[in-house]
């Protein structure tokens, strides 16, 4: 729409010579920018070392640099999904984490942290997984296990899962271990995949607005390469609660 054509190159590792090596292509092509996806923590120091020679915008990593950048509001997402958790009658919130050097698990794991010490609940250990429904599955067993023989000061009645594909994990973990979903324990995840609906059940889960984070981010970096801006802005897109059956209110059950 602004003239500009869009090509992509994705990397097999974010580790500096890679990202330096990707980069150099780029600036051979002469290209005028770059939209750099950065989820990870290792891929936001590999960026803060590079002198690029064209305007760069992140995306999810520019909170952490002196650079443009577009996220969404990670953590706003986990909070709303664990205060509609605890409207639902739930006296505790179980977490399910992403991979540690992740910027996004990192932002999820502190917004369902900080509900919950607002409210005066001590957090559970978080489990974690590796974003995969495998992972998600093994932690699901351990709840389970815990669920069944009502152990610890936090019994679990509901579960917030980093991601989608986890929380299909944990639904069949429970399922198996002849807990109910929500019946038993309610059970909400993070992205919204196509998929999500037609799990069983259909599952309460945060959007996320893929189409207006591109939107901004090219809009951004167009603004810096054609000069009408030069401020590090770090611009928020906010998530969407999408309420289904698998965390149907505690008293329903």
């Amino acid at each position: 729409e602004q003239g500009y054509l869009v090509s992509t190159v994705s990397l097999r590792t974010g580790e500096g010579k890679g990202l330096k090596d990707a980069v150099d292509h780029l600036a051979s092509w002469g290209v005028e920018g770059v939209v750099a996806i950065t989820p990870q923590r290792s891929h936001v120091q590999a960026l803060a070392e590079l002198d690029a020679p064209f305007p760069v915008v992140t995306v999810e990593g520019g909170h952490q640099l002196d650079l443009p950048g577009v996220s969404l509001d990670q953590e706003l997402g986990a909070r709303m999904v664990t205060e509609h958790l605890l409207a639902a009658g739930h006296d505790n919130v179980w977490h399910v984490a992403g991979p540690g050097d992740w910027l996004e698990s990192e932002a999820r794991t502190a917004g369902w942290r900080t509900v919950l010490e607002e409210s005066g609940i001590r957090p559970p250990r978080a489990l974690t997984g590796d974003w995969s429904p495998l992972s998600g599955y093994r932690a699901g067993q351990e709840l389970a296990g815990l669920a069944l023989a009502r152990r610890g000061a936090a019994p679990v009645t509901a579960v917030f899962v980093a991601n989608d594909q986890m929380a299909l994990g944990v639904l069949r973990a429970l399922r198996e271990g002849g807990i109910r979903t929500p019946g038993h324990v309610a059970v909400a995840g993070f992205d919204d995949i196509p998929e999500a609906e037609f799990f069983p059940p259909p599952l309460t889960t945060v959007r996320q607005d893929f189409a207006a984070i591109g939107r901004r981010s090219i809009g951004l970096l167009v603004d810096h390469i054609e000069g009408r801006t030069r401020k590090v802005e770090h611009l928020l897109v906010e998530p969407q609660l999408i309420v289904r059956a698998s965390t149907r209110p505690s008293n329903e059950s």
